[in-house]
């Protein structure tokens, strides 16, 4: 078995929390009910398929279909998971009627609620992966020019503008300082 890198566990693994707790939550809004054993089953189903797919960066091209296929595979899990109280259910939800299972499928609510979830976990996975292969290879970039050039760079005092003139010896004493030190004088009586 591999080593995986803690980049790619870390990467997959907030694909799943991001893909899972989206699919919870639009499925939720949407009317229908989650159990949380069945959390228990979609947590490492997600990873399991995220890990191998986290050795390189990918777009929104990339992200977005997997995305729809792991919401589906999501949507399936907890529809034949979840009791269903009537055969066609209609919630009030977020000032919208959004209708949900019935006998033949999910009702548009429910798509609505995990399209939106597909789109806003693919925009935000895809950003964040810009932004971190961004980071990578800028730090890639900074280490291989430390590496090229380990001395650090050595700064010398700027060059006298008139190096042929003699320099006139300044006092250790800025200027304003009283430099007299001792009782001060006696002052002798005028006569």
């Amino acid at each position: 078995m591999p080593v995986t890198s803690p980049l790619r566990l870390a990467r997959a693994a907030a694909f799943t929390a991001v893909c899972l707790g989206l699919g919870v939550l639009a499925h939720l809004l949407s009317g229908g009910t989650v159990a949380p054993g069945v959390l228990a089953l979609g947590l490492p189903a997600v990873f399991t398929v995220a890990l191998p797919l986290s050795g390189r960066e990918r777009t929104l091209r990339a992200i977005l279909p997997l995305l729809a296929v792991l919401q589906v595979a999501l949507h399936v899990l907890f529809a034949l998971t979840s009791p269903s109280p009537s055969p066609s259910t209609v919630r009030f939800v977020a000032g919208h009627f959004l209708a949900g299972h019935t006998h033949a499928g999910p009702g548009l609510g429910m798509l609505l609620a995990h399209g939106w979830a597909v789109v806003l976990t693919a925009l935000w996975l895809a950003r964040g992966e810009a932004a971190l292969w961004a980071l990578l290879r800028r730090l890639a970039v900074r280490l291989t020019r430390i590496a090229a050039d380990p001395a650090p760079p050595v700064f010398a005092p700027p060059a006298s503008p008139h190096p042929d003139e003699p320099r006139m010896p300044r006092s250790v004493a800025p200027r304003h300082c009283v430099t007299r030190r001792g009782p001060p004088r006696l002052l002798q009586p005028s006569v």
